[in-house]
């Protein structure tokens, strides 16, 4: 499958709404012609200095026009994909393009799983003392929340490669432990230093009598 690709140093997850400002001339006219031509695009994510996954989206809004062309639209994202082969202009276009492989994904994975996931950010929330949301599990699967629980950049990259729900929600699950676990020590430590870090005025030992 050949796309029109813009390469970004950024992960979107299949579902998620994509906002792009559009400034380059190359993207102008990426985003012109999928207003003209209904086309999509694929966001391959820049990482140690290469283009392997990314994820396909699709223009939904043009939401604002500025005077010297730049542009603010949403997108929807889509599907992940494999980057087989990546070319710096397009054809006769000014925008990049590429070869690639788009991804089998599943969603399914038993309840008690994704139970234990919304459990374990509930917790994480608590201890930053976050509002916490209802989730509806009927609804959630590994993707929905996977900004919203503190992953870093490599962290998402990483979890977009993995097609298998169950191993997603794993991988999720097994941060949210390390780092409830980090922060509960924090939190311990913060206590401790409240309730003893006042300077006190000590007597001073006298040491004539003690034995020894």
């Amino acid at each position: 499958m050949k796309l029109p690709l813009f390469p970004l140093k950024s992960v979107f997850f299949p579902g998620e709404t994509v906002p792009l400002h559009i400034f380059e001339p190359r993207y102008k006219q990426l985003i012109q012609d999928c207003r003209e031509e209904a086309i999509t695009f694929g966001i391959p994510v820049f990482f140690n200095n290469r283009l392997e996954y990314g994820t396909e989206v699709q223009l939904v809004e043009v939401v604002n026009t500025y005077q010297g062309g730049e542009m603010d639209v949403v997108c929807v994202a889509r599907q992940v994909f494999k980057v087989i082969l990546f070319e710096p202009q397009m054809g006769e276009k000014l925008y990049p393009g590429g070869h690639v492989e788009l991804l089998e994904y599943d969603y399914i994975c038993p309840s008690r799983y994704k139970a234990e996931v919304v459990k374990k950010i509930q917790e994480l929330y608590t201890i930053m003392e976050l509002p916490n949301t209802p989730v509806d599990l009927a609804k959630y699967n590994s993707f929905v929340l996977a900004h919203k629980i503190g992953l870093s950049y490599e962290q998402e990259f990483e979890l977009l490669k993995i097609p298998k729900e169950k191993e997603r929600l794993a991988f999720i699950h097994n941060h949210l432990v390390t780092t409830i676990n980090v922060l509960s020590q924090v939190e311990r430590t913060r206590k401790i230093i409240e309730l003893n870090g006042h300077f006190k005025n000590f007597d001073p030992l006298d040491f004539k009598n003690m034995e020894t």
